[in-house]
């Protein structure tokens, strides 16, 4: 009888589904929401702001985009060893939500591409400082069974402002003529209220790691995060390499003649399909196995890029989007869900830290030669190449699965 007890408190647990997520993981989600919405509103028109306004090269483009991701991971590794030294994540989540917040006016006062440069940055840097402690805090909000399931519906309401954020840009876009920055002096609302709630409604649990924080040293730290720990990077820095910036998709279905004010489409139609895919995704690697459903999002990223490369309508290169953002729900969260698996709790801001400062130095790569092959070659050998380096990090990943390198929670 013991047996058949525990499938049914599972199954029963999977039908409330939703309802019995912890109301923290729905507040932070909301948090990541509100300031996606803002962030979104601008980054959509960004790469279009940058070239066809302030006169920018789409190499530019490339390197700032994938930079400002490298400078916010860098933070991240500082702000996660800090959260495990302090035993506190909030504060820091708080820190960086706030400063991303009040540099969203730069945006709208930039006179130059170096001007929009220093704000992007600046505002990475907040991200950088809110993301390993809020990661890490998703671990310790929500309960280990419903873990993939927690950080793909944080994944997919972080998703929901990012194609909110340019639907109002496009209707703002409409109504204002195209003025660039009347939309980016709005997108500072949303971001303000962000901060609102996540001060107001995100509680932090109490954890008995708490104390330790003097014995805390960032060398020892990384000696003891474990060799699953360092296989899953290996993993992810290879997907990483074949990801490189949406900035590039934006710029793909605007030379396939999507016009200025219907530009930020582009980022809508692959948030759409990325928050319908996260939670899901993370469901189902709750049940199953984690590294399956990430090699599913693998396949999707092949098939993406070699839509893009071959489309030569607005059409096709939208298909392409979808399977990108289909991609994303299939593999960030994912990928999230991994790190806590594979990480002492006392350690989590130091693994996500790690993570994502080594995720953002090959997505800086990726999007530098991204750009430089767009220059030199043209959108297609950019794309074929991403299909390549996302083929040869699937069947990486699946040649340490088989040599059994790579523990397959779920």
């Amino acid at each position: 009888m013991a047996s058949t007890r525990e499938p049914s408190h599972r199954d029963a647990e999977s039908a409330r589904g939703l309802r019995s997520m912890p109301a923290g993981i729905w507040a932070l989600g909301i948090v990541s929401l509100l300031m996606d919405v803002s962030s979104e509103m601008i980054h959509a028109l960004l790469p279009v702001f940058l070239v066809g306004v302030l006169g920018a090269s789409v190499t530019l483009v490339g390197l700032m985009e994938g930079a400002a991701e490298a400078i916010a991971s860098m933070t991240k590794i500082v702000s996660g060893a800090l959260s495990d030294r302090l035993g506190r994540r909030k504060p820091l989540a708080v820190a960086g939500y706030g400063l991303a917040a009040v540099t969203k006016p730069l945006f709208a006062l930039a006179p130059s591409a170096g001007w929009v440069l220093a704000a992007r940055f600046t505002d990475r840097v907040g991200k950088g400082i809110r993301g390993a402690p809020r990661d890490a805090l998703v671990a310790e909000i929500a309960p280990d069974r419903v873990r993939g399931a927690a950080y793909g519906l944080r994944q997919a309401l972080d998703t929901v402002g990012a194609f909110a954020g340019p639907l109002l840009a496009i209707a703002l876009m409409i109504a204002t003529g195209d003025a660039f920055r009347t939309v980016f002096w709005i997108a500072v609302i949303p971001a303000a209220l962000s901060v609102t709630v996540l001060v107001l409604f995100v509680r932090e649990p109490r954890r008995p790691e708490r104390g330790r924080g003097a014995r805390y040293s960032f060398r020892l730290a990384l000696g003891s995060l474990g060799p699953a720990y360092w296989w899953l990077i290996l993993v992810a820095a290879l997907f990483t390499l074949a990801r490189f910036s949406e900035a590039f998709l934006v710029l793909k279905a605007s030379d396939a003649g999507l016009g200025a004010a219907l530009v930020p489409l582009v980022l809508v139609v692959m948030n759409v399909a990325y928050s319908a895919s996260a939670y899901p995704a993370g469901l189902v690697s709750d049940r199953f196995d984690r590294y399956t459903v990430l090699g599913i999002g693998g396949a999707l990223l092949i098939a993406a890029d070699i839509v893009l490369a071959h489309a030569g309508t607005v059409a096709g290169a939208l298909a392409g989007v979808v399977l990108w953002g289909l991609h994303m729900g299939f593999s960030q969260g994912l990928l999230a869900a991994l790190v806590a698996d594979a990480s002492e709790p006392r350690l989590r801001g130091t693994a996500f830290g790690v993570f994502n400062f080594l995720s953002g130095l090959v997505l800086l790569a990726a999007s530098v030669v991204a750009g430089m092959l767009w220059d030199a070659l043209g959108a297609a050998a950019t794309f074929y190449a991403g299909a390549a380096v996302a083929a040869a990090a699937t069947v990486s990943m699946l040649v340490l699965l088989r040599l059994r390198k790579l523990p397959a929670r779920g």
